[in-house]
C-alpha cells in the first residue's frame, strides 16, 4: 500500500504559518517562529514537518519547531500569560499598566501535539519524542519521549523502542469493522 507524505510542502507550510502564527501582545513583545534548519533537510521532502493551519502559534514569545513534529488544528500553543495577582486593582487596569509576562519555547524534534491540546506560558520546553493527547493541557514540561493526556495534562505512559515485527503485527490486527448493510 501507498501512502502520501503527510509533511507539507515549503507552499503549504507557509500558508498554514500565515494563519497559524498570531502576535497578540505585539505591543509589550513581538517574539517569532524558528524552524530548525533541518526541518528543510530530509532528502526527498521540502519540509519533514506538519502544522495545521488551524492551530495557533502565540508569538508574544518565540517557538523553536523542531523537525518532524506535527502541530495539530485546533492547538494553542502560548508565550504570555496575564498577571492574575491581587485583589485591589481590577485585571485589565494591571494589564494596561504592566503588560503581559511573556517567555519563548522550544519544541524539540519529533514531538506531536494532538488535536485541541492547550500548551500553556508555563511549559518552556518540549523535547525531543514527546506526545501530547488530545485536548490535553499541558502545564509544565514533559520528559523526552514521555506521553501525556488530561486536564491538567500528566504523564500516561512513555514511547518505547518498537521491533519491526511488532510494528508489523500492530499494523495487521484485525480491527472492528462495522458490519454489512443489506
Amino acid at each position: 500500500m501507498e501512502f502520501r507524505s503527510t509533511t507539507l510542502s515549503r507552499r503549504q507550510l507557509d500558508e498554514a504559518l500565515a494563519r497559524a502564527v498570531r502576535y497578540p501582545h505585539k505591543h509589550v513583545h513581538k517574539g517569532g517562529l524558528r524552524l530548525n534548519p533541518r526541518v528543510f533537510a530530509t532528502p526527498g521532502r521540502e519540509t519533514n514537518i506538519l502544522v495545521s493551519r488551524f492551530a495557533l502559534l502565540d508569538c508574544t514569545g518565540t517557538i523553536e519547531l523542531g523537525p518532524w513534529c506535527n502541530i495539530a488544528a485546533r492547538c494553542r500553543i502560548y508565550t504570555h500569560d496575564h498577571i492574575h495577582m491581587g485583589r485591589s486593582r481590577p485585571l485589565l487596569a494591571l494589564e494596561e499598566e504592566h503588560g503581559v509576562v511573556w517567555q519563548d519555547k522550544l519544541i524539540g524534534a519529533d514531538v506531536w501535539v494532538h488535536d485541541g491540546a492547550i500548551i500553556l506560558y508555563q511549559v518552556t520546553c518540549i523535547p525531543d519524542g514527546v506526545v501530547i493527547g488530545a485536548g490535553a493541557v499541558l502545564t509544565r514540561n514533559p520528559g523526552p519521549y514521555e506521553i501525556w493526556a488530561g486536564n491538567p495534562a500528566r504523564k500516561i505512559g512513555e514511547r518505547r523502542e518498537l521491533a519491526y515485527g511488532e510494528l508489523e503485527a500492530f499494523c495487521h490486527q484485525s480491527r472492528f469493522r462495522l458490519p454489512e448493510r443489506e
